[in-house]
């Protein structure tokens, strides 16, 4: 059901209402530590780069079979949300998977003005297409360069793994945790993955280069690593801060005026109007 002219005012006054309370409990929320989010731990001496995840993933959204044949480094992109990637290391050949990195605060939900980006209570970053006005602002705000957008679609969407959301609601695995026959992904609770992390770096100094990847890096992520190599060897962001991104914009934020605060429902209202007069129009047409 599309919004209407009365909820759209009504959006408008919550939004106003919600400047004192709601933006700053929203913050506390998003980056509690009561909040028990989940992940996935990628293990880099584990992985044996047989892509079966990629084949999985593709799969489990709908997106077109991946190519049998490709070269070592690659991104994802519209019609893939995760890739295996081989690196010649100083350590021989190593296998890692990218995709979306589920930030515990993450800049793209930051950045979305009309929320359609969001961070689910245990742990995954979504997208709702139903509120998203296509301005890209997730990609441009992304560390690791993530969302992507469907250009040569005549109904675009981001694409970008999203943690297999829709089974986790229904009490399954991600596809391509559940099905990687080496154990190269677990999936958990995150602080459970750090302590596994941990614990095969203490057991195995020798194995495991000692640091796990997405603990801290950018206020932490739902997605970690170990590997037998120093993360820049793999291709990896090791320069980023460990305090969140949106972090760095709190304090602006709550000393703007309130007509900022309510540009977002502004915007989200002009979007679900088009959206309406753009389905009322068909409609009509039919008639």
């Amino acid at each position: 059901m599309g919004l209407t002219r009365r909820g759209f005012f009504k959006t408008l006054g919550v939004a106003g209402a919600t400047l004192a309370i709601g933006s700053e409990a929203g913050a506390g929320r998003l980056g509690s530590t009561t909040i028990e989010y989940y992940g996935i731990l990628h293990d880099g001496t584990r992985c044996k780069g047989c892509r079966g995840c990629e084949f999985d993933c593709a799969e489990a959204h709908g997106l077109p079979e991946p190519v049998k044949k490709v070269p070592d480094i690659r991104k994802t992109d519209e019609t893939r949300n995760t890739v295996i990637n081989t690196y010649k290391t100083s350590r021989g050949e190593v296998f890692i998977k990218r995709q979306c990195m589920h930030c515990n605060e993450p800049a793209c939900v930051a950045a979305c003005l009309t929320k359609a980006m969001h961070k689910t209570v245990v742990g995954p970053v979504t997208w709702d297409g139903d509120k998203c006005m296509g301005c890209r602002y997730c990609m441009v705000s992304c560390p690791w360069d993530m969302p992507k957008f469907e250009y040569h679609s005549a109904n675009p969407r981001i694409q970008k793994c999203d943690m297999c959301y829709s089974r986790l609601k229904t009490g399954e695995q991600p596809a391509c945790a559940f099905n990687c026959p080496n154990d190269a992904l677990l999936y958990g609770k995150r602080r459970d993955l750090i302590r596994e992390a941990h614990r095969r770096i203490f057991e195995k100094p020798g194995l495991y280069h000692d640091h796990v990847y997405g603990e801290h890096e950018a206020g932490g992520t739902g997605w970690l690593y170990v590997a037998p190599v120093p993360f820049e060897q793999l291709g990896m962001n090791t320069t980023l801060q460990q305090a969140s991104y949106p972090a760095l914009t709190k304090g602006f934020l709550y000393s703007v005026p309130t007509i900022f605060v309510l540009v977002p429902a502004l915007l989200l209202g002009i979007q679900q109007a088009t959206k309406n007069d753009a389905n009322n129009g068909e409609e009509e047409e039919d008639e």
